[in-house]
């Protein structure tokens, strides 16, 4: 399918999860909407002015009393856009961590492999990604390969192109940040093709909403209580033809 068979501005929204992001969330909704104009947030139970923010930014919201998760958000959100008739989400945080401006490439991959997920691969610029975080993501890509029998670029990020259709039948519950590792997983496991496209690494002076100890101790846990699916031994992903790519 070409790209003047695609209308993404029509399928497609863009979903951020957000929680305490005044600073960024309002110039994250006004950027995003040069690409699709409809950006919805689920905002976590924030306590400062980030509802206010994205509204002033043209984002439809909606609000957590309490934070129950990033998961939990992307979960809520998927649902919505799913009843709104969206065929695609383009989720990205709201911290500033992902450039907008890679938007495109997203769907430039989707149309010309036809994958159902398009994940941003910050390791070609892994220089610039704190060490720790490269090494815990790697470390987990490298399971999560292991288990899928796909080889994966990086697992973690969650700039991420998701086909709707095909996510409404995967069990997914994950609450927290361990809901990228569920995703690819569980698309894996269902032979949708996964595919992973080079973004900017963008990292800020400011503390990260994933705490070292515990979200990677609840990303353990949930490793450890997650069976796999399907054989071990690499697999060949399904390319997406029953679903369509956009009208």
């Amino acid at each position: 399918m070409n790209s003047s068979a695609s209308n993404w501005q029509q399928d497609c929204a863009a979903l951020i999860p957000c929680f305490n992001e005044a600073a960024t969330i309002g110039d994250i909704v006004r950027t995003a909407r040069e690409h699709l104009p409809t950006v919805f947030v689920v905002d976590d139970g924030s306590t400062d002015d980030s509802v206010a923010r994205a509204i002033e930014g043209g984002a439809e919201v909606v609000r957590h009393a309490t934070n129950r998760g990033k998961g939990a958000a992307l979960l809520v959100g998927f649902q919505h856009l799913r009843d709104r008739g969206f065929i695609w989400a383009l989720t990205l945080d709201g911290d500033g961590q992902h450039a907008v401006k890679n938007i495109p490439d997203f769907f430039r991959c989707a149309e010309s492999t036809r994958a159902a997920l398009v994940i941003g691969n910050r390791l070609t610029e892994c220089q610039k990604i704190p060490w720790l975080r490269r090494r815990v993501n790697r470390w987990m890509t490298r399971r999560l390969s292991r288990r899928a029998g796909v080889t994966f670029a990086d697992s973690q990020c969650g700039f991420r192109l998701v086909n709707l259709a095909a996510l409404a039948a995967l069990p997914l519950a994950s609450d927290h940040f361990e809901i990228e590792s569920e995703m690819l997983l569980a698309f894996a496991a269902e032979s949708w093709r996964i595919e992973f496209v080079p973004v900017e690494v963008i990292y800020k002076p400011r503390t990260s909403k994933i705490h070292p100890l515990i979200d990677t101790w609840r990303w353990i846990r949930w490793w450890l209580t997650t069976r796999p699916r399907g054989a071990a031994a690499l697999k060949i992903l399904r390319p997406l033809q029953e679903i369509p790519v956009a009208h």
